[in-house]
């Protein structure tokens, strides 16, 4: 199942995102990937996990690794970590059920290919492109290059 629409008059094919904060900067990633968002809550700490891995929550009966998005993508700042976007957990394979703790999640929103320009960024896996929107830029990430790695 693809979010994604072809406009046959123009070509051009849309798409629908996730957009969230982490830090001062907006995130999205494709609403394909995503399963739910739920408010932050308390999460485990497992001993010996690796840095980006926050710990553990209890989702609908599920263990859901908790990552800290910032770690990954190496953004400082602390921000508010007020909501957690579940991912699918075919995404991230042999891992089991992952979230990202992310600052803020504001909206869904279809993204035409045309506004989407390639990365500037060395990671070329995890970050699929820079989304144009008026004077801002959205930062397009792709979770199941960051599980895969």
């Amino acid at each position: 199942m693809s979010s994604g629409t072809r406009n046959a008059a123009s070509g051009r094919t849309d798409r629908q995102v996730l957009e969230f904060r982490l830090g001062e900067e907006t995130y999205c990633v494709s609403i394909d990937y995503v399963t739910e968002i739920v408010d932050s809550g308390e999460v485990t700490t497992v001993p010996n996990s690796p840095r980006h891995i926050e710990g553990v929550m209890d989702l609908r009966g599920r263990t859901t690794s908790i990552v800290d998005p910032k770690v990954v993508f190496g953004i400082d700042g602390d921000g508010d970590r007020r909501r957690i976007i579940v991912f699918d957990p075919d995404i991230v394979e042999n891992q089991g059920a992952a979230g990202w703790l992310v600052d803020e999640v504001y909206q869904v929103v279809r993204v035409d290919d045309e506004d989407v320009d390639d990365s500037p960024s060395q990671d070329k896996e995890s970050i699929r492109g820079v989304v144009k929107r008026d004077d801002d830029f959205v930062i397009w990430v792709d979770p199941a290059a960051v599980h895969s790695g």
